[in-house]
């Protein structure tokens, strides 16, 4: 069944749309004059005068065969193929049953001397079946079109994903410069990006600056300023500046690729539980074709005149209600859906798997830098002591810092610079290992550094600050004395800020049953602070790699189903030993690669997000598959005639194959719901 379509067959998958739906427009323009034809009579409708009851039959046939042989013609190629590779599916029984309808009408029609008088209905055209095997085509293609369209449909996340790339790239050339198509850049090409341009593909600035709106990426609504040296993403829009840079990933090892491949892949995979549906369809079409053949043969014998007539319809209706078709799309169908669904909210599904498995979650460990903190640190406290002016003492600290290169001094730069600090260049600068910095800048001596270094240059007064320093380290704080000209002058506080909506996230997850462990490197005073300002009870701080794997490894040996979150490299051992591994997409590319769940934003939220689609998705795929069961097992048996000896009903083929599209339908419909399903609570 060519029902789940591949992101780089788009093109095809509309061709095959368009196919079907001409099909179908072929089919119902044919199949509706047969039906008239043929059942018109039954319901008071008399014919045209000018068609001879002696022609309705040859009229019937000559509409009605382009119809079966080629508007249905798919259907029989996959028909015989399922035969032939044993791979039986629908096709095999809507080949078998308007098959069968057609070849019998042919020989009535042809060479009715042949056919035995117990499958004569009183005149030639009461046993023609034409009308039947032509509706039932037309019904079979209009269930096609409407998953073909419902499919289409599914892949707009990607769709849209794939719009973002621009088509062309200015290329920069000892000429100057060069519009050229997308996959003309190669890696290490120069391009030009000009104010409103899409960024073409994954690269770093060597030239100029400008503001880039990555909102596609972070869901931060607010441009990055970008400068020699940034990384720039492709499909992200330039603002007002322009800039050059240099080409990095292109084609497929674009970020934006990246995505949709797995977003593609995902689409494309099978839950476990599809197997036990592939199972049960492997034994469903032959036992279908048992009882069709039981049903003819009972029927034929004792069933009331004409009896291998009356066999034929039950035969060929059994056939048609039992076609699997609402079986076989009720988990690819939600799988698709979802996948789109999270796609559009920066959850990336590596796999259908991951989604049955992601329901049953109850334990998520959890990394701290970089998953429950930002990930960088930053400036969050000063104070200075009396006859000190704070913004003096942050401003001569940040242009010390300057010559640093480390990151808690790139936290103080960055953090005088946001406060709109201007900064002079210090005219020497001396670092002492695991101590501080200190220098002259402005004409005036200045250190910085842990509280030890002060003692060392003989500097009095730190006890001053002590309790502050201590009430600032509880909290997680790194905190840095600074002295000027041989005196205490305050202290400096940087740490790594806890990303917004964390606690709201927890919250949240918590109130969906799971458990919270928080598993990080750092020492168990900031890990603590962490836990503590977020309400995690469970910590374990000090954690290698090693034993971040060993930790998720004894929770899963205990009978928890485990999901890790984490950002780094150090993560990606834990993250592929768990059930579920959840990788933050600003993270580092070794942990994306392990895990099963990238979130694109890199915010907890999106772990929320993840588990609401799980299960929302799960128990989607429950409702169709309870839909599809319920309706073969009640189909089956009134299409044989169990309701005739009692009711008197007998139902058509064509009756048949109406409730088979509907069963369809309402399995796709139900599929799509989830495009409406909330991710934004518990």
């Amino acid at each position: 069944m060519d029902l789940v379509l591949n992101v780089s067959a788009a093109e095809e998958s509309d061709g095959e749309l368009g196919s079907m739906r001409r099909r179908l427009i072929v089919a119902g323009v044919l199949s509706v004059p047969v039906l008239l034809i043929a059942m018109g009579p039954m319901v008071g409708l008399s014919l045209p005068v000018w068609i001879p009851k002696e022609a309705s039959g040859w009229i019937e046939f000559a509409l009605a065969t382009p119809v079966v042989v080629w508007a249905g013609l798919p259907f029989f190629e996959r028909g015989w193929r399922s035969i032939v590779t044993w791979q039986l599916n629908m096709f095999t029984l809507v080949a078998l049953g308007t098959g069968t309808a057609y070849a019998y009408s042919v020989v009535v029609l042809f060479l009715p001397g042949l056919l035995p008088e117990s499958f004569r209905v009183g005149g030639t055209s009461g046993g023609l079946y034409f009308e039947a095997a032509s509706v039932i085509v037309a019904l079979v293609l209009l269930g096609q079109v409407l998953e073909l369209g419902a499919h289409r449909r599914t892949n707009t996340a990607i769709k849209s994903l794939l719009s973002l790339t621009p088509p062309t790239a200015r290329l920069v050339t000892a000429a100057g410069e060069e519009e050229v198509a997308l996959d003309r850049v190669e890696a290490g090409s120069v391009l030009r990006v000009l104010p409103g341009d899409k960024v073409p593909v994954d690269g770093v600035v060597v030239d100029g600056a400008s503001a880039v709106d990555e909102s596609m990426i972070t869901g931060e609504p607010i441009p990055n300023s970008k400068g020699p040296g940034d990384v720039v993403i492709g499909g992200t829009v330039n603002q007002t500046g322009s800039f050059s840079m240099r080409a990095e990933h292109v084609g497929s090892e674009t970020m934006l690729s990246q995505i949709v491949a797995l977003v593609g892949e995902a689409q494309r995979s099978r839950a476990p539980v599809q197997k036990l549906v592939d199972q049960v369809a492997g034994f469903f079409v032959p036992a279908v074709v048992i009882v069709a053949i039981i049903a003819f043969f009972v029927w034929g014998f004792w069933g009331p005149p004409p009896g291998f007539g009356n066999g034929l319809v039950v035969a060929v209706a059994v056939l048609i209600v039992a076609c699997p078709c609402a079986l076989g799309l009720a988990t690819p169908m939600s799988i698709m859906v979802g996948v789109g669904r999270g796609a559009s909210e920066g959850v990336l599904i590596r796999d259908a798997e991951v989604l049955e498995r992601i329901e049953k979650v109850n334990v998520l460990v959890v990394d701290k830098t970089g998953t429950l903190t930002q990930g960088r640190p930053m400036l969050t406290d000063q104070a200075s002591v009396p006859g000190q002016s704070q913004d003096t003492v942050l401003r001569l600290c940040a242009c010390l810092e300057q010559r640093s290169e480390h990151p808690l001094g790139h936290a103080i730069v960055e953090g005088a610079e946001g406060q709109g600090v201007s900064l002079s260049e210090p005219t020497s600068f001396q670092s002492v290992t695991g101590g501080g910095i200190w220098g002259e800048v402005e004409g005036r001596r200045v250190l910085v550094g842990k509280r030890g270094l002060l003692e060392d240059q003989k500097i009095a007064g730190a006890a001053t600050l002590d309790a502050e320093a201590a009430a600032l380290q509880e909290q997680g704080r790194t905190v840095m004395f600074v002295a000027i000209d041989g005196e205490l002058a305050g202290i400096l506080a940087v740490s790594d800020p806890i990303k917004e909506g964390a606690a709201e996230a927890l919250r949240l997850l918590e109130g969906l049953g799971i458990r919270i462990v928080m598993m990080t490197g750092d020492a168990e005073p900031t890990a603590r602070a962490v836990a503590r300002e977020l309400g995690i009870e469970e910590v374990e701080a000090g954690a290698v790699p090693e034993s971040k794997h060993a930790r998720v490894s004894e929770l899963r040996k205990q009978g928890f189903v485990v999901a890790m979150a984490g950002d780094g490299v150090n993560d990606a051992p834990g993250l592929a030993a768990a059930d579920v591994g959840i990788a933050m997409g600003t993270g580092t590319d070794i942990a994306i690669e392990s895990a099963g769940v990238t979130l694109v934003r890199g915010d907890l939220l999106g772990i929320v997000k993840a588990a609401l689609l799980g299960r929302g998705v799960m128990h989607n795929i429950r409702q169709n598959l309870f839909f599809a069961f319920v309706y073969n097992i009640l189909g089956v048996p009134v299409a044989a005639g169990v309701l005739y000896p009692v009711f008197g009903i007998l139902l058509s083929p064509m009756i048949a194959a109406a409730v088979m599209s509907v069963s369809s339908v309402s399995v796709i419909g139900n599929a799509l719901r989830l495009r409406g399903l909330r991710l934004d609570s518990a």
